[in-house]
Formats: structure tokens, C-alpha cells, sequence
């Protein structure tokens, strides 16, 4: 049965098949060829796998995300973060990293990130002499902290089938996040002295008061969604939907953006989201399962501890095979296939599994910038209107950031594992 679905699943990626269709077809394939099961524990395994309260966080966020960028909250984000530090060498491309951060608190998603503060600030950064390349490829690695910085969709998505409370994992991802914004920061920096690249005008005190006091309703969204769950007055799913109703009246009745019809939009782009979300996580739950009762996570686990006994081996080799898989899957089909395999190997190794999955998402989201299914990457070429050879030219030095971040966190577990601590 292995060999049937392993085979089944390359010629449907080789032809193109999208993931989640490639996931169900080669387990159908699979239990076919096995001839022992009934092929209603496809379904009851499939919905088993979305039945679950903590997914739903997974639409709720989804759709926060979508009412907030239609709402007009990414764009005076983006205000805020250019008076603080426009003035700056590389100032507005700061701006942009910061506001991706903050962005990143709110919408858990990498795409939704890239796309609500890049299509507003790269336009920006070109029409102030920035290279179209440059920012659109800024935009587009600071993308990559949307499912780091909780809340994130991934996360939700690894507890769910890792075991591991999403609370924790929430915390773990905090630091991480900051210090890939903050690497980010410092290559925009350096870039924009050696190109000499244009500064705004520094903004007065009195200036910056009123865009704080303008942006500070959406500058209290990740405040409301990170204290609920960490003060325990709500769980990551509550947030959710606390989230998705305090987006609704800012952008209703404070910002007065939101209107009818981008309710519709934000409605509409949440669903299909979430839609695509789910039947990955069904199909890919299914496969997982097929590949345990055919013992696949044992047989690996026993051949790398066959082959070392260092636990820093160890992550240096899932860290390789992260990176090698985020080139051709995107993250929430890789996750809910590689957990069920690496979860196991790295409890056998003593690894933090709230470690390993902050380490899992870090490896996969860097994967979002690489061809040929590099979701952030060609969101990137639509919004600066430029070719992908053009900018993977800009983007490869801040993935090198972006891996030296990803080491120190793999390397450094207390990263991940402080925050969580505190709250146990």
C-alpha cells in the first residue's frame, strides 16, 4: 500500500494535480490496492480530522484578517509605523517590515500579509524611488512572519495534530517572529546605505500623537487577541471570534470603511480561505493516518537513530528536509503530513514538541519564497508588476537572514520555550 500512494502522489504532483486533490486521490489509490478497509473510514477520518473546536480558530482568524484589510486597519497601520520610523536610512522599507509585524498579530497568514501591507506600500516605496524589485522582495520575506507572530493559522493547525496546547505554542512563536523582524530590519538598513536610498521627513511630535491616535483601533486588535488568551480570559478559538466582531465595528463604525459590499469581499475571501484550509487538512489527515498503521513514522524514527544520537544532528536534518519540502508544498499540507512523523522522532530525541513546531513553521514559511510554490513570492511579482527572476534576485539575501534566524531558533530552544513557561 506504501509504495501505491507514495508512487500515485509523485505522478499526480508531477502532472500537476493540486495538493489537496493529490492527498485524497493517492489515499483512495492506497486503500484500494489494500482491499481490507471499508472505504467509509475515508469520510469518517476526514471530517474526524476538521471536527475539532481548536480549528475553528483557523476560519475565525482567517476572516479577522480579511475584514481588517478591507476595514482600512493595515493602511493606518502603515501610517503609523512610516512616522515612527520613516525618517530613517531604508525608512519606509522599516515601515513596511513593522507594519507586516503588526499585520502579522492580526491575520496569522502569510499571503494576507503580503498582499494587505504590500499592495499599499509598495506602490508607496516605487513612487519615492524605491526599485520595484527591492520592495516588492521587502514585502514579501516580511510576509513570512504572518503564521509566527501569533495568532497563526499554522499553529493551530500543528496542535491540533501534534497534541500540544495552542495557547503554548501561541507564546512560542512570539520571539521568534520579533527576532525575524528584526533581522529583516537590519539588512533593509544596511541595503538602503549602500544604495543611498531616499528618507521621509522626519514627523513631529504633535504628527505622530495623530496618527497614533488615529491607528490606535487597530493597533488594539493583536492587544485584545494575544491578552484574551494569555490572561485565560478566552482560548484561541474565542479570540477568533472576538476578533472578527471587533473588526466589524471599527471598520462599520469607527474607520467607516467597510461597507456592504467589502463585508461581501472579506466574507467571500475568509470562506474560500478557510474552505481550501479545511479540505487540505481532511485529505492530508487521511494520508497522514495511512502512512502511521503502515508504521512509516516508526521505520524513520529508527533509521536516524540508527544513524546518530545527537539531538543537533537530528535537527539539522529536519531542518534540511523542511526546507527542501517548503520548496514544493505549501505549509498546511506539509504540516499535517510531517508531524505524525517528526513529532514522534523528536520526543524520542528529548526535542520540545512546542519547540519543534515553532521550528517546523519557520523552516516552512521561508518555503513560501521559493519557486515553484512560493505563494508569497508571486504575490510579491503581482504587486510590484515585475518577473519572479527579477525578484528572487532581491529576495535571496533576506532568506539567508531569514535561515540564520531559523538556526538560532533551532539551536537555542529557550526561544520558543520562555513564554510558554510562564504561563504554565
Amino acid at each position: 500500500m506504501t509504495l501505491t500512494i507514495f508512487a500515485v502522489f509523485i505522478i499526480l504532483i508531477i502532472i500537476g494535480c493540486p495538493i489537496a486533490m493529490t492527498l485524497g486521490i493517492a489515499s483512495m489509490a492506497g486503500l484500494l490496492v489494500d482491499g481490507s478497509f471499508n472505504y467509509t473510514i475515508f469520510v469518517q477520518r476526514a471530517f474526524t480530522a476538521v471536527n475539532s473546536f481548536p480549528l475553528m480558530a483557523v476560519p475565525f482568524f482567517m476572516l479577522a484578517g480579511s475584514l481588517m484589510e478591507h476595514g482600512g486597519i493595515s493602511k493606518r497601520i502603515i501610517r503609523f509605523t512610516e512616522s515612527l520610523v520613516g525618517h530613517l536610512s531604508g525608512g519606509l522599507a522599516v515601515a513596511a517590515i513593522l507594519a507586516c509585524m503588526i499585520f502579522a498579530a492580526i491575520s496569522g497568514s502569510a499571503v494576507a500579509t503580503v498582499a494587505a501591507i504590500g499592495g499599499i506600500i509598495v506602490p508607496e516605496m516605487m513612487e519615492r524611488k524605491y526599485p520595484a524589485a527591492y520592495s516588492s522582495a521587502v514585502c514579501a520575506a516580511a510576509g513570512t512572519m504572518g503564521p509566527i507572530i501569533p495568532p497563526s493559522t499554522s499553529f493551530v493547525i500543528y496542535a491540533s495534530i501534534a497534541g500540544v496546547s495552542v495557547s503554548d505554542i501561541f507564546m512560542g512563536g512570539y520571539i521568534p517572529g520579533v527576532l525575524m523582524g528584526v533581522g529583516l530590519i537590519i539588512y533593509a538598513v544596511i541595503t538602503a546605505k549602500k544604495r543611498n536610498l531616499p528618507r521621509s521627513e522626519k514627523a513631529s511630535p504633535k504628527e505622530i500623537l495623530h496618527i497614533f491616535i488615529n491607528a490606535i483601533w487597530a493597533l488594539f486588535t493583536p492587544i485584545i487577541i494575544l491578552g484574551g488568551i494569555m490572561t485565560g480570559i478566552c482560548t484561541p478559538t474565542e479570540a477568533g471570534a472576538i476578533s472578527c466582531v471587533y473588526a466589524v465595528i471599527v471598520g462599520v463604525f469607527v474607520y467607516r470603511e467597510l461597507t456592504l459590499e467589502k463585508l461581501k469581499m472579506a466574507l467571500r475571501d475568509a470562506a474560500v480561505s478557510s474552505s481550501i484550509v479545511m479540505f487540505l487538512i481532511a485529505t492530508a489527515s487521511v494520508f497522514s493516518w495511512i502512512l502511521t498503521i503502515e508504521r512509516i513514522p516508526q521505520l524513520v524514527k529508527t533509521a536516524i537513530m540508527s544513524f546518530t544520537d545527537s539531538k543537533y544532528v537530528v535537527l539539522l536534518l529536519i531542518n534540511i528536509l523542511l526546507l527542501i519540502v517548503g520548496t514544493f508544498m505549501d505549509c498546511t499540507p506539509a504540516l499535517t503530513m510531517l508531524v505524525p512523523v517528526l513529532a514522534p522522532l523528536a520526543s524520542a530525541y528529548g526535542v520540545d514538541l512546542v519547540h519543534l513546531g515553532v521550528v517546523m513553521t519557520i523552516n516552512l514559511c521561508i518555503g513560501l519564497l521559493t519557486p515553484p510554490v512560493g505563494t508569497c513570492l508571486f504575490v510579491g511579482c503581482r504587486i510590484g508588476k515585475i518577473s519572479l527572476s527579477e525578484l528572487v534576485k532581491e529576495i535571496w539575501p533576506q532568506m539567508v537572514v531569514l535561515i540564520v534566524v531559523l538556526l538560532i531558533v533551532t539551536y537555542v530552544p529557550w526561544l520558543s520555550t520562555f513564554l510558554p513557561s510562564l504561563t504554565a
